[in-house]
């Protein structure tokens, strides 16, 4: 991913005044609560697959 994926709202309050957070990729701070959080992507989710077809070969 070349550009930063940014929040649109405060998970904790719902407002829109963010910032990056000096603490590095993915931080946040918002101004209107005062908290500081962090955002990771974590992958793809595999929709539809599940543990007794995936081992049979169906799926992906």
């Amino acid at each position: 991913m070349s550009e930063r994926a940014a929040p649109f709202h405060c998970p904790y309050c719902g407002d829109e005044d963010l910032r990056p957070n000096e603490t590095g990729h993915g931080a946040w701070e918002c101004h209107s609560c005062n908290r500081a959080f962090q955002l990771k992507y974590l992958g793809l989710l595999a929709r539809g697959v599940t543990a007794s077809n995936a081992s049979e070969g169906e799926g992906i």
